[in-house]
């Protein structure tokens, strides 16, 4: 939902700014393609960079950990015992629990319970980057294909309305599944989207006539 708002300003808002800069239709096509190639390979690389940072710091995390458990397996069953009776288990109850989980897979129950890592929450580069670049490549084609559909003198206001109305449904949507409200977060995306084309759409016009 986030990477398909952030498409769908970026691209809707640079096509909106070209626009009001006097662009024609195929200048406007152009740039909303070349920012939705960018824009796609921007957060692919972006999401890669940072997701790979954190697989590093959670080999090493796993890394020293397995050194822990190899040199102070005592320390490392107090310390288990002790992260489930802060859950609320009985201390005698707790420690014999830590010792069955550590003799069937001690890394893994320390990496899940000490470390926050699991199957489901390990990062996974590829297809973080792979996830963000089709998000924001699935808001982004929106506003490009309207420049087909929507006659050039009608393309900044049926672009944003449309643009507008797409971002108070994915706000919706995002707040669904976070179980919230969807009220504000539709207002709050729609104010900072309409905000974003409507600064572009300025600078395009004042530039545009400028360099013409």
């Amino acid at each position: 939902v986030l990477g398909a708002n952030d498409g769908i300003i970026s691209i809707s808002s640079l096509m909106i700014g070209i626009a009001s800069a006097a662009g024609d239709q195929g200048d406007i096509l152009l740039s909303g393609i070349a920012g939705l190639v960018a824009g796609a390979m921007s957060m692919a690389a972006g999401e890669y960079v940072s997701v790979c940072s954190q697989s590093d710091l959670e080999e090493a995390d796993l890394k020293r950990e397995a050194w822990e458990l190899a040199e102070m397996p005592e320390a490392e069953i107090q310390e288990l015992t002790n992260i489930y009776i802060e859950r609320g288990v009985e201390p005698k109850l707790a420690r014999e629990v830590s010792i069955q989980m550590m003799e069937k897979d001690a890394l893994g129950t320390h990496a899940r319970e000490e470390l926050g890592i699991s199957e489901i929450t390990k990062a996974r580069p590829i297809q973080a980057a792979f996830a963000s670049a089709a998000s924001f490549s699935f808001g982004g084609i929106i506003p490009v294909l309207t420049v087909l559909m929507l006659k050039p003198n009608t393309f900044v206001v049926g672009t944003s309305v449309l643009s507008l109305i797409l971002l108070g449904v994915l706000g919706a949507v995002g707040a669904r599944i976070g179980k919230a409200h969807p009220f504000k977060p539709s207002l709050r995306i729609m104010f900072w989207g309409a905000i974003a084309m409507g600064f572009t759409a300025l600078i395009g016009k004042l530039l545009g006539t400028q360099l013409i």
